[in-house]
């Protein structure tokens, strides 16, 4: 079992910078693939990008591409989202996510999720 909690997000403008933070306590934290996820209104949550157990492999989706990096700091039992560039349509609910595997893609296979942060980009 582990706790996800996110916290970071906020109000920008368009072109401005953040950076999600997401806590996990609970069960041995490098043991967790880790995910970022969004959800806008009306849409389904996407998966952002992913991060494996040591670090050492990441994935983002084509939108997010050289904006956005994640990275984790397996003793502070930390994963983060440096958001730069951002844009009004990057606007909706994050969510950290961890899964058991060393790198997951399908939203349906992540165990544990944080209950988000809203992330509001304005133009």
């Amino acid at each position: 079992q582990v706790q996800l909690v996110e916290s970071g997000g906020g109000l920008v403008q368009a072109g401005e910078s953040l950076r999600l933070s997401c806590a996990a306590s609970g069960r041995t934290f490098s043991y967790y693939g880790m995910g970022w996820f969004r959800q806008a209104a009306g849409k389904e949550r996407e998966l952002v990008g992913c991060i494996s157990r040591s670090g050492g492999f990441t994935y983002y989706k084509d939108s997010v591409k050289g904006r956005f990096t994640i990275s984790r700091d397996n003793a502070k039992n930390t994963v983060f989202l440096q958001m730069n560039s951002l844009k009004p349509e990057d606007t909706a609910v994050y969510y950290c996510a961890a899964a058991d595997s060393n790198i997951e893609y399908v939203p349906g296979r992540y165990s544990y999720w944080g209950q988000g942060t809203q992330v509001t980009v304005s133009s």
